[in-house]
């Protein structure tokens, strides 16, 4: 998944295809919340700005900043007194040139970075990040648990399944076969983070469940899946490195590595229900027909607003954040 994905040159992140846009048409992939509506952005924005006065800070680290489109609507929503540098975070040489591009005209607060500093202070920010972090994959067939890998079968990528002493954080019940991912990259993530961020918060929207449900009994062909050409399909050995490749995320086991690193959680609620919070319903009553369209679809249970969550943590004394004021359900972490 990491060399599918991030191989320099080859991997889908770092080869110059489009990836980010509304259609297909146009050679993309998949579009994100961002690029669906500019009231994400916005929203996010008040958030962003709470955070800012309550933690002192005055510096924004976006990871995976994709087309700019997130960027660019936090850079328009807060001004240079309350964010003096906004620094993005970005392995790909070819969506850095495209960011870049989009953000041309707040040149002189944009930089980027390949790699976290050894400290840092402001409030992150990470829409659909923790998604793409590669994830080792766990099978248990007749109750015993093997991890599946890579191996060449008549000169073709093929499954292999090899004994582990890895197991899911929680054993799901029952006796039946059982496919599922864990997530090393993405907790050693947090844990990084949360040793490097001297003061501020960190913010991260992206779709998955707490780990009772990630690991429920009825979710046993786990939540592996590759996306081109806005389809999806289940085989990431099919043309690696032409298309994207996802798990959902263990918000859980996210929540979990981060506290015990030192960043205990400010608030998990669903998408729709922090953008409510964060007042897109007003501002939906601002814009076109078209635009209010767009927007529902971030809200709406049935399309973003309950698969996608948002988690926040904080660096230094609790506040009850906007965000979070109706419908935080850390209790469920």
């Amino acid at each position: 998944m990491a060399l599918a994905l991030y191989a320099p040159g080859l991997g889908y992140y770092a080869n110059t295809s489009r990836k980010f846009g509304t259609m297909p048409g146009g050679g993309s992939d998949f579009t994100t919340a961002p690029e669906m509506s500019r009231l994400f952005g916005q929203c996010l924005a008040t958030q962003v700005a709470e955070a800012l006065q309550h933690t002192g800070t005055h510096e924004v680290w976006e990871f995976g900043a994709g087309s700019g489109a997130l960027a660019r609507e936090l850079l328009q929503a807060l001004d240079d007194t309350q964010v003096q540098r906004y620094t993005i975070v970005e392995l790909s040489a070819t969506l850095r040139e495209r960011q870049q591009q989009a953000l041309a005209a707040f040149a002189g607060r944009v930089h980027w970075v390949s790699e976290l500093p050894e400290h840092m202070a402001g409030v992150v920010v990470g829409n659909e990040v923790l998604d793409a972090m590669p994830v080792k994959l766990l099978v248990r067939t007749n109750m015993v648990w093997h991890e599946r890998g890579l191996t060449l079968r008549d000169g073709q990528l093929a499954w292999s399944d090899v004994l582990t002493h890895l197991r899911p954080p929680v054993e799901p019940s029952g006796t039946h076969d059982y496919f599922t991912e864990i997530h090393h990259q993405a907790e050693a993530f947090m844990r990084t983070l949360a040793e490097r961020l001297t003061a501020g918060a960190a913010l991260f929207i992206d779709y998955g469940f707490p780990e009772a449900e990630y690991y429920h009994p009825q979710r046993h062909m786990g939540t592996l899946m590759c996306h081109r050409g806005h389809m999806a399909d289940p085989d990431p050995l099919e043309t690696p490195g032409e298309k994207d490749i996802t798990s959902h995320v263990n918000f859980t086991g996210i929540a979990l590595a981060a506290q015990e690193a030192g960043l205990p959680t400010l608030g998990y609620a669903t998408q729709g229900r922090f953008l409510v919070n964060c007042g897109i319903g007003e501002r939906m009553e601002a814009v076109s027909i078209q635009e209010q369209v767009a927007a529902q679809r971030l809200v709406a249970e049935h399309e973003m607003g309950e698969l996608f969550k948002v988690i926040a943590f904080q660096r230094g004394p609790f506040w009850h954040a906007i965000g979070f004021r109706h419908g935080d359900r850390t209790h469920a972490l």
